[in-house]
């Protein structure tokens, strides 16, 4: 099953507060949001991809409560970009200070924040292209790394500020570089 994209706009223009009451009431479905407001409604992910994304946030979570500079989300947290997007990455993790710039309502709702680090883990349903795209805009949007990982390819594209886009085959390791310092994700378990 494809992502499902809406234009409710000659209709309606969802607020940010229309979005997060519907995305509240709407539990069992995944929403995000365009920066021109369309909305696209994201399918479940498979028993593997869940594993694996729980396996990537699993690493992610253990680094950071060792490191304590930052703290990690899951794919069930939605940010709001800068561009106005909605997005959720399938994990994210963000400077605690930058983090603690925010107010409780902000933090309890969806973040009006980009990540300093992104992962999306390409599931079947997900186009690559489409994907890649939002690599880009997380980058436009101050994302200073990202990591599109392809299962099925055995790829990982790398994506930094001011740099094109490396792309990795097969790579036993990917490392944090200087935005998660000393973080190295174990791909053993995500292939």
């Amino acid at each position: 099953m494809d992502a499902l994209t809406v234009n409710l706009k000659p209709v309606l223009e969802l607020t940010d507060e229309q979005f997060f009451n519907l995305c509240q009431a709407n539990r069992d479905l995944k929403f995000e949001r365009t920066a021109t407001g369309e909305l696209i409604i994201m399918p479940p992910t498979g028993g593997e991809t869940g594993n694996r994304n729980g396996r990537l946030n699993q690493q992610l979570f253990n680094w950071s409560d060792q490191d304590k500079t930052g703290i990690v989300f899951d794919s069930s947290t939605c940010f709001k970009l800068p561009n106005g997007a909605d997005r959720s990455p399938d994990a994210a993790w963000i400077k605690l200070s930058k983090w603690n710039t925010l107010t409780e309502e902000q933090k309890e709702k969806f973040p009006p924040i980009c990540p300093d680090f992104v992962i999306e883990l390409l599931s079947p349903s997900d186009s690559l292209s489409a994907t890649q795209e939002k690599m880009k805009e997380y980058l436009d949007n101050g994302v200073r790394l990202g990591w599109l990982i392809n299962r099925k390819s055995r790829q990982v594209e790398i994506y930094r500020q001011d740099q094109e886009v490396e792309v990795l085959d097969s790579p036993a390791t990917l490392s944090g570089e200087d935005v998660l310092n000393g973080f190295v994700l174990n791909l053993e378990k995500i292939w």
